[in-house]
């Protein structure tokens, strides 16, 4: 098996759209797909799987021609409908037919509110403008931390009560987002407000540990090294170092480059690079079979040995990234590497990944059951047709293949 061709990775795509379109939900956006790919009706629906299938659907239509204006309009009508709250503002966790049945407000999702609305606005979703300002305007007023220049994780629905808990996950797809939303409006101070998270999660902490980037933060922004140390597992809060993030910053640190130019600091592709190099020589082939394992401590041990798909998804697209910033490097050599491994082992025949695989490369759902996700894998396919730019939101006038430092 080789590096998938452009025919591939056209059709491959069109396959994880038609995954996105069956998880449209008769109660508002976008819900809980099981392993055989089918919507879970009576599971909550989720503001974070609501706003990534709809950031999909709109760079299909973005990047591809693809017609999918009724599936972007289902994922707006939800932001602007059942999963917003009109009283106190911002968006709820997980709505039911019913209602909410999750009202706390999230960072993280909040920061998939903003690359929903970005990519739709970046489509053509004039409609989009307004509902992406008034994201921007809620993680400003209400999430963003003055005292450590991050933004908080969770809130109480009235915006009253505060975890004492700060999260580099979080913080990092703020990056994603406040790139996209840059993109999408043609403003400056989204990437220099990402520039700020990068610096003060990656930059101030993770080359004092040798790259390895912790992914849990006190209040006061200090790295809490143990943290769940006894749920190592957890899907958004495990123990240790996770690779997979490693390898996302990698790519978005380079993404936050090009967008900030001539004025980018170096520290940035250095950092990139660290991260990815660091990723690769904890997490890859480690434990005596192939593919990433999903965690690891500050050591370097794998702690978590089951590998996830959006992890091997992160690798592709950043060894993608490094390769256009850094040509000859063998980057490619690596991507090419990791589309065969996902081929072989997670790409199922129907076209969707398996979220999770054992030790022994089996499918499992020790972590995560299901298949509720199509964004990380869109993107990596998306990727070679786009060109590497400071987000995927860019329009294709502004792609660029060329290296950046």
């Amino acid at each position: 098996m080789s590096a998938p061709d452009e025919a591939w990775l056209t059709g491959h795509r069109r396959s994880l759209l038609d995954v996105a379109t069956a998880s449209r939900h008769p109660a508002g956006g976008f819900g809980w797909l099981d392993r055989s790919r089918r919507l879970v009706v009576d599971h909550p629906v989720p503001l974070w799987i609501t706003c990534r299938m709809t950031y999909v659907f709109a760079l299909a239509a973005l990047h591809e021609g693809a017609d999918t204006a009724d599936l972007v309009g289902h994922g707006l009508d939800a932001l602007d409908g059942p999963l917003h709250d009109d009283v106190h503002g911002g968006w709820f966790a997980a709505i039911g037919t019913d209602g909410p049945v999750d009202d706390s407000k999230r960072a993280y999702d909040h920061a998939f509110v903003v690359l929903a609305a970005s990519a739709a606005l970046a489509a053509g979703h004039e409609r989009a403008r307004t509902l992406l300002a008034e994201a921007l305007g809620v993680l400003e007023r209400r999430f963003l931390d003055e005292a450590t220049g991050l933004y908080a994780d969770v809130f109480d629905r009235a915006f009253v009560s505060r975890e004492p808990y700060l999260g580099a996950n979080a913080n990092m797809h703020l990056v994603e987002a406040l790139l996209a939303a840059a993109d999408a409006t043609a403003t400056t101070w989204p990437v220099e407000r990402a520039l700020q998270l990068a610096e003060r999660i990656v930059h101030r902490i993770a080359p004092g540990l040798g790259h390895r980037l912790p992914e849990h933060l006190d209040e006061s922004g200090r790295p809490v090294l143990d943290y769940h140390r006894d749920e190592p597992a957890h899907p958004f809060r495990p123990y240790g170092v996770t690779v997979g993030h490693q390898l996302e910053w990698s790519r978005l640190l380079v993404q936050l480059s090009r967008g900030l130019g001539p004025a980018a600091p170096a520290w940035l592709l250095d950092d990139a690079r660290g991260l990815f190099d660091r990723a690769v020589a904890d997490g890859w082939s480690v434990d005596g079979a192939e593919g990433f394992v999903y965690t690891v401590d500050f050591d370097g041990e794998p702690v978590v040995h089951e590998r996830m798909h959006w992890v091997v998804a992160e690798a592709i697209s950043a060894a993608r990234v490094l390769d256009a910033t850094f040509p000859g490097e063998g980057y490619g050599d690596r991507e090419t590497e990791w589309w065969v491994h996902a081929r072989r082992y997670f790409v199922d025949p129907a076209g969707a990944w398996h979220h999770e695989l054992d030790r022994t490369l089996r499918p499992a759902h020790s972590v995560w059951d299901g298949k509720p996700d199509v964004y990380h894998a869109y993107q990596a396919a998306l990727l070679p047709r786009t060109g590497v730019a400071t987000s995927f939101v860019s329009r294709p006038r502004d792609r660029a293949t060329g290296p950046t430092g």
